[in-house]
């Protein structure tokens, strides 16, 4: 069986029509379907119509989550939930066109166990590709585990590498790099990212900078090391600044000439951001810490309906 699992947030522009092509992917590909939406606290009446689609196709699972918890969570939540021998996750706003989903399960037949989908190219503003694409090639440099670059959520994972990747339990989630991580034989399938089929992007630009943070917080150490390289620097910096000024001090050089108040303003400046950043990226790593530390569920499921309720799913 091969599960389709979809987060969905006020997408009731476009959920009759994902649902029309999830529908005519399932049956083309040959396999038992099911088709698991992850309802992230939707309050435009997605729930309700997702839940109507469940009542009259048996291959149609929803978990209604008790709030809006975030994408990654939900993402998370329909992973749990799905019992197939292969798992494809995409997004519900159609920019992941469900047609390439054959594709995905033609590689992992071929024998890869995970298998990520690639835009070839995408359909963004100006700034916000800009943003995605440095985002890719600042996360190359610093990531200790490489991803293929301009791959999102969109892909499939065999059940051995599902259940492994169910295995990471921390709470600052970037799914393309743990799936990454664990591993097994990968696969990569080109697609062209298109623009969402209605609604409004729910992802900001801030949303999506907090993304990538995670994503290079939760995978590399290197902005620690940086910063520790930025002090040395600035240290080093320092001792030679102070070497000129004896220097210039034992030849008189600079009399007559308005002593300090540049220099020092540009120092103390200088010297204060350097500490801010690096107070501010030993920070980022303490707050996940804390956030680890609590234990607190990723989730919590409020209702299943559909195949979601022929069984109970960890509610974390």
């Amino acid at each position: 069986m091969i599960s389709l699992v979809v987060p969905v947030l006020d997408e009731m522009a476009v959920l009759p029509d994902l649902h029309r092509r999830l529908g005519a992917v399932a049956a083309g590909l040959g396999e038992a379907v099911e088709i698991l939406y992850v309802d992230d606290g939707s309050g435009d009446g997605s729930g309700a119509w997702l839940d109507a689609r469940a009542a009259e196709d048996p291959r149609v699972g929803v978990l209604h989550l008790s709030r809006n918890f975030g994408h990654q969570p939900a993402c998370s939540a329909g992973l749990e939930a799905a019992r197939g021998d292969a798992v494809v996750l995409l997004d519900g706003d159609l920019q992941d066109p469900p047609e390439v989903i054959p594709d995905l399960v033609k590689a992992w037949k071929g024998g890869a166990e995970v298998v990520f989908a690639r835009r070839r190219a995408r359909d963004e503003g100006a700034f916000r590709g800009l943003a995605i694409r440095c985002f890719y090639a600042v996360f190359a440099r610093l990531g200790e585990v490489p991803i293929p670059p301009d791959a999102g959520v969109f892909g499939l994972m065999d059940r051995r590498a599902l259940d492994a990747f169910l295995g990471l339990q921390e709470r600052s989630r970037f799914i393309p790099g743990m799936r990454a991580w664990v591993g097994f034989r990968q696969a990569s399938v080109e697609y062209d990212r298109g623009k969402r089929a209605g609604g409004k992007p729910k992802q900001s630009l801030a949303r999506l900078f907090r993304y990538a943070f995670d994503g290079i917080t939760s995978f590399s150490y290197r902005p620690l090391r940086l910063a520790t390289l930025l002090g040395l620097g600035v240290s080093a910096f320092a001792m030679l600044y102070l070497v000129r000024v004896l220097v210039f001090w034992a030849l008189d050089y600079d009399q007559g000439v308005p002593r300090g108040y540049n220099t020092l303003a540009v120092s103390i400046l200088f010297l204060g951001g350097v500490q801010l950043l690096t107070i501010g990226v030993l920070g980022e790593y303490v707050a996940r810490i804390y956030e680890e530390a609590k234990q607190r569920p990723l989730y919590i499921v409020r209702s299943r309906t559909g195949r979601c309720a022929e069984g109970r799913t960890p509610s974390a």
